[in-house]
C-alpha cells in the first residue's frame, strides 16, 4: 500500500504550471474557456479507466488520468492567480470549508456530532446542509446543461423527491407515461427504476453498452 503522501510534490507541480504559462507559447494562450474542451476529455478519458475497474483494475493508469485532470485544476488556478481572480489556495480552501460544513458528523464539535447510522443517513443530511446553501428556486436550479440526460433526470427525480412530500419517483416509476408512445416518458420511468433500486442509471447503461460491445 502507498505511503500518505507529503503534499510536497503539489507546490512543485504549481511552480511548474507558473513556469509553463510563463515560457510556453501555447500554454501562455489559453483561457479558461480554450480549457473547457481538454477538461472534459480528460474526464471522460479518466472515466475509460474506472468503468473497466471492476474487471481489468489498473491502478497505474488511473493515476496517470487522475494527474491529467490535475493539470486541468492547476492550468485554471494559474490563470485565474494572474489575473487576481483567485488561487489554489482559495480552491484548496474552499472545498475544505465545505466538506467541514457538508460532514458535521466528522468535523463537528466533539459531543455535538449527529450520529449516521449508514450511508443512505449521511447522504441525507448532505442534500439538506447543501439545498440550506444554495436556496434554489427550482428544481433545474444549478445542474449544468451538458449533464448527460440519464444523469439530468436521476438528479431532478432526486431533488423532487425531497422537494415534495408525495413519493413522486414511486409514482413517475407506477405512471410511465402521460403519453405512452413517448420513448422520452418511459426512459424517465427506467431512471426511476433504476432510482428505487439504488442503481446508478448512467453506469448501469454505460456497463451494459460495454458488455454488449465486447460479447
Amino acid at each position: 500500500m502507498a505511503e500518505p503522501g507529503s503534499g510536497a510534490p503539489l507546490v512543485a507541480f504549481l511552480d511548474d504550471m507558473r513556469r509553463l504559462r510563463a515560457e510556453c507559447g501555447w500554454k501562455r494562450e489559453q483561457t479558461h474557456r480554450s480549457l473547457a474542451r481538454y477538461l472534459l476529455e480528460e474526464t471522460h478519458e479518466t472515466l475509460e479507466v474506472l468503468d473497466a475497474w471492476d474487471t481489468a483494475p489498473d491502478p497505474a493508469h488511473l493515476c496517470e488520468e487522475l494527474g491529467d485532470l490535475l493539470l486541468q485544476v492547476y492550468f485554471h488556478a494559474v490563470i485565474a492567480e494572474e489575473s487576481g481572480a483567485f488561487t489554489i489556495d482559495d480552491v484548496a480552501r474552499g472545498i475544505s470549508e465545505k466538506m467541514h460544513r457538508r460532514n458535521p458528523h466528522v468535523f463537528g464539535d466533539d459531543g455535538e456530532r449527529p450520529v449516521h447510522a449508514d450511508a443512505a443517513a449521511v447522504n441525507d443530511a448532505w442534500q439538506e446542509i447543501k439545498a440550506g446553501e444554495k436556496e434554489r428556486a427550482s428544481v433545474t436550479d444549478g445542474l449544468p446543461p451538458r449533464l448527460p440526460a440519464l444523469l439530468l433526470a436521476d438528479k431532478v427525480l432526486d431533488r423532487l423527491a425531497r422537494a415534495e412530500p408525495s413519493p413522486v419517483v414511486e409514482e413517475v416509476a407506477q405512471q410511465p407515461s402521460r403519453n405512452p408512445g413517448s420513448i422520452g416518458e418511459r426512459l424517465l420511468a427506467l431512471v426511476a427504476e433504476a432510482r428505487a433500486a439504488g442503481v446508478d442509471p448512467e453506469q448501469a447503461l454505460r456497463d451494459a453498452v460495454r458488455a454488449r460491445v465486447a460479447g
